[in-house]
């Protein structure tokens, strides 16, 4: 049985990495690398708790902090369990060039002494888990303070399954855009377009949140956020280099262009927003560095400082225009600003990663690891393949996901239950008892 195709650059290294038993037995243990991984495991896990649940519960009013603490918080045991039973398998299983099937359900076949490459298949699968339980948890900023707590967890765990991991195998695992040869090192397509999508989508069907556009609706705690951003911005850093799969000057690379452009599309939102409303925000700072840090995520293993400076910069602008426009113009309650950042940050990223990737355009040069027979041209049409189909799929099946939760459960609380906050209503606990 094949072992699972390794990600980010090293998966255009596929003979290297895709293994029978036989060259997999051969293959002896990286202790560097290992170790590296195992590490990284660590920091993505950290980005999702306490991170992204800090920085969203910031961001809620009072009222509903806990709401979102809670989420993320069982979005990850959920996922973890899902991951382990079906998720693994339909990623990285064999299978075709759309889903990885079942045959490594329960993790069948995967030992201690199990390969993946130069590591242990074991410390892959778990490195593998903190990207699927980051992904559904992101989109809760969506629909934040007005959704069921059974809407939330019924709605993650198929969503996990149906979207997520068919996506990452069609990438990641093997599949017809990674075959095709997308570049995405760490997530733009599997992490961002999907999220950002079925993140538009919940906020479509489900509805704005009652006075929506006519109250003010602050976030509660923005030192919280701040806190939960720095945490985001320090995980990614095993987000993005851990995605190597080693440690070598690829993971090196891939942390500095992270750092470069998170901190380029801060200081891109927090400058704009000073010349247009005169002071500049917190919350813009820490918005446009996670712009920052999403755009450049499908690039990170493909470009340098330089391409890193032009997408965080672009990152700051595009994400901050878009976010006005989706709430100002088009008055849809994206409560937590997901499909603006995350969602137009992946796609913007991952068409960059078309450009910035060539090793012809002077100091704007990538580093070399994509086809060399392939023009820019060519390279983005690839690119643009991979976020139309992605999107489209997404957007689809997340439709049809929420239309079946909401017949069986229900997707909405009651106008009178979010008066309350959904702390009381959906836990009957408070979040501070002052």
């Amino acid at each position: 049985m094949n072992k699972p195709i390794a990600r980010g650059s090293l998966s255009l290294l596929a003979p290297a990495l895709l293994s029978n038993p036989a060259t997999a037995a051969e293959t002896a243990l990286n202790p560097a690398n290992t170790a590296w991984i195992l590490t990284s495991t660590a920091l993505v896990l950290f980005m999702t708790l306490p991170g992204l649940a800090l920085f969203y519960a910031g961001l809620v009013r009072s009222k509903n902090v806990l709401s979102v603490l809670m989420q993320c918080f069982s979005i990850a045991c959920l996922a973890s369990i899902l991951w382990y039973a079906f998720g693994y398998s339909i990623a990285f299983g064999e299978g075709n060039a759309f889903w990885g099937g079942l045959d490594k359900a329960f993790l069948a076949g995967v030992g201690e002494d199990s390969m993946s490459g130069d590591m242990p298949e074991t410390v892959f699968l778990m490195f593998q888990m903190t990207f699927a339980i980051i992904t559904p948890a992101l989109i809760i900023g969506a629909f934040a303070e007005r959704t069921r707590f059974s809407a939330v967890l019924l709605f993650s765990g198929v969503w996990l399954l149906v979207v997520y991991a068919p996506i990452t195998h069609w990438v990641w695992g093997g599949g017809w855009l990674g075959s095709m040869g997308l570049l995405d090192f760490a997530g733009g397509t599997v992490v961002h377009i999907t999220a950002g999508v079925a993140a538009l989508v919940c906020a479509l069907v489900i509805g704005n949140r009652k006075g929506f556009g006519t109250t003010a609706m602050p976030p509660h705690n923005m030192t919280m956020s701040v806190t939960g951003a720095g945490m985001l911005w320090v995980g990614w850093f095993g987000f993005n280099a851990g995605s190597a799969l080693a440690a070598n000057g690829d993971a090196g690379m891939a942390m500095l262009v992270t750092h470069i452009s998170a901190s380029a599309g801060a200081f891109t939102w927090l400058a704009i927003e000073w010349v247009k409303y005169g002071k500049p925000s917190v919350l813009g700072a820490i918005t446009g560095m996670v712009a920052g840090l999403g755009t450049i995520t499908p690039a990170s293993g493909f470009v340098g400082p330089a391409g890193a400076m032009v997408i965080g910069i672009s990152a700051g602008t595009l994400c901050f225009f878009c976010t006005v426009a989706l709430k100002q113009k088009l008055k849809i309650d994206d409560s937590l600003d997901v499909f603006p950042v995350h969602g137009v940050g992946g796609i913007l990223g991952t068409f960059l990663a078309g450009i910035f990737a060539s090793t012809q355009l002077g100091i704007f040069s990538g580093q070399g690891l994509s086809d060399a027979s392939l023009s820019i041209g060519d390279q983005l049409s690839i690119q643009l393949i991979g976020i139309g189909s992605v999107a489209v799929y997404t957007a689809v099946l997340t439709w049809v996901i929420l239309k079946i939760v909401d017949l069986m459960v229900g997707l909405r609380v009651s106008e009178e239950e979010e008066t309350n906050g959904l702390d009381v209503v959906m836990h009957n606990e408070s979040g501070y008892d002052l």
